[in-house]
């Protein structure tokens, strides 16, 4: 077992992330490896911000503001990121790693996000996190070391302290490459981040290791990638080549691609498309168990309508915890079935049905569906207390 020690300066920060503030916690405190100084830029640190006790569900993510290696979008990429985090009951830890433009190159930036990650893990006690729930989101440049974190985690850079923080695994739990650089020798890459990561060693060589979409392993773990088609900065194919490297090696991933807006937008939650983003990064990290681990039940099943069987609808369990996961199931010719990987969480669930109106004589809808929470009209949500192994449901609904 590794024991890890606290001083009293760290416990004191700890303390001071009740307050609105963040609180600036260095990841070696005695000094970086590597360092060229004792200035920030040469001693890389987390912002800290800590979720409300009442709200903090235990989970956490490292947040990596992006700049091309050579400087770091702090706010928008950072704090505001770490905010919304906090909205979730997520808490966040803002990297500021060291930048090629300050003499730094790879694999100092590695080091680095290895640690920010460790580093989590190493006081999850402390920041009241669970060591097995922390992810990392990245943006553009960031998003490069964040795929670097979720693909180079077993890599060991030269100059490493090795010490008991370092003994923890840098695996990040959940990966979130944003409008990323990914490949930096392909066509699409982008050249001032390559500059600023490689600096004088700069090679084919070294550049091929450190494309990502290379470097996807099974191992590699669940990846959300958002990103725009207007992107001509960092364009969708470094994205969409992690994504498709993703599905290659059999990694649970999703990506969102819109078409509207520029490089570097951040959750950009003024606008009501693209801002969008964020709200299915939500319910991915809910539905991956990440904001809340809970047991789940396989469960099957009929659903008729007036004693017909639905031809065609769904079933949506909703938790009354609304971290926990939401299933949905597929009702074909009356029958609906799911697996206990993706089946209803076990406990009280609110049912939500949906089905073609043309299994109801007679009923017209703008759309075609019928979307109901009740058995019949007038009688109330219907909710089922969901046991392991649950009996099959007989769902019928009157109208």
């Amino acid at each position: 077992m590794i024991k890890i020690i606290l001083g009293p300066l760290f416990c004191l920060a700890i303390a001071l992330t009740s307050v609105a503030q963040p609180t600036k916690v260095f990841l070696w405190p005695q000094g970086a490896p590597a360092a060229k100084g004792k200035a920030d830029q040469d001693q890389p640190y987390v912002s800290v911000w800590l979720a409300a006790p009442e709200k903090a569900n235990g989970a956490a993510f490292v947040v990596c503001p992006g700049g091309g290696y050579g400087g770091l979008a702090a706010d928008h990429e950072g704090s505001q990121v770490a905010k919304w985090f906090n909205g979730l009951g997520v808490s966040a830890f803002v990297l500021h790693y060291r930048l090629g433009s300050q003499g730094y190159h790879y694999p100092i930036q590695l080091m680095d996000v290895q640690r920010a990650i460790r580093h989590v893990r190493a006081h999850a006690l402390d920041y009241s996190i669970d060591p097995k729930r922390v992810g990392i989101v990245g943006f553009s440049a960031g998003g490069h070391l964040c795929s670097m974190a979720a693909t180079l985690f077993d890599e060991k850079p030269i100059g490493m302290t090795n010490d008991a923080v370092d003994q923890l695994s840098a695996r990040p739990d959940v990966a979130v490459p944003t409008y990323p650089v990914i490949s930096m020798i392909e066509s699409f890459r982008h050249q001032g981040s390559r500059k600023n990561l490689l600096g004088p060693a700069d090679s084919d060589e070294l550049a091929a290791l450190v494309s990502t979409e290379r470097r996807v392993t099974p191992q590699t773990p669940p990846v959300f990638l958002f990103q725009t088609d207007e992107d001509t900065v960092v364009p969708a194919e470094n994205a969409v080549a992690f994504y498709l490297a993703c599905r290659k090696h059999g990694v649970p991933a999703e990506l969102h691609c819109y078409k509207p807006g520029p490089h570097g937008v951040g959750l950009f939650l003024g606008d009501p498309v693209l801002g969008s983003w964020s709200v299915h990064l939500r319910d991915w990290l809910r539905n991956q168990g990440f904001l809340k681990p809970s047991p789940r039940t396989a469960i099957q099943g009929t659903l008729k309508v007036n004693g017909v069987p639905v031809s065609w609808g769904s079933v949506v369990f909703t938790p009354l915890d609304a971290s926990a996961p939401i299933a949905c199931a597929r009702v074909m010719r009356g029958s609906f079935k799911l697996k206990a990987d993706q089946g209803p969480v076990v406990g009280k669930v609110r049912l939500t049905l949906s089905y073609s109106a043309a299994d109801v004589s007679g009923l017209e809808t703008m759309d075609g569906t019928v979307t109901t929470h009740e058995k019949s009209p007038g009688s109330g949500a219907w909710e089922i207390d969901l046991k392991e192994n649950h009996p099959n449901l007989a769902l019928e609904v009157s109208r």
